[in-house]
């Protein structure tokens, strides 16, 4: 019995096979980096959203040193929260969350209540 290409016939599947698993590989790669730009692009939304409710609050401070904070604010139909404003002696602390499609910012601005000096402005993990 004769056994005329078989070796060519096993070359032809194993390469088959072998350009199918780097195809897979490199869509899946594609995938992934899609789905890493829309997840970056989000987190932009949700750390310019709490960044600008706390320039919402210290404006709204800088008007009325009274202002407590304690408020949602919406910006183009999306939403952050201003949370209470805390006393820490002379300093205030001003703490604003936004969340985008869950994607979550945390802002923190430390500013002295006399002069509306910043003294830090940081994003945080969790508030």
């Amino acid at each position: 019995m004769k056994q005329n290409g078989y070796i060519a016939m096993t070359s032809a599947i194993i390469i088959s096979i072998l350009v199918m698993m780097i195809v897979f590989a490199i869509n899946l790669i594609g995938y992934f980096g899609r789905s890493n730009v829309l997840t970056s692009e989000l987190k932009d939304m949700s750390l310019s959203l709490a960044e600008g409710c706390a320039e919402k609050a210290l404006l709204k401070y800088a008007e009325d040193n009274a202002y407590a904070g304690n408020e949602p604010i919406t910006v183009d139909a999306r939403q952050c929260s201003i949370l209470p404003i805390e006393v820490s002696g002379s300093d205030k602390i001003l703490k604003t969350k936004a969340i985008v499609e869950n994607t979550t910012s945390n802002i923190k601005v430390v500013f002295k209540g006399s002069d509306m000096t910043i003294v830090s402005w940081e994003e945080l993990t969790n508030l």
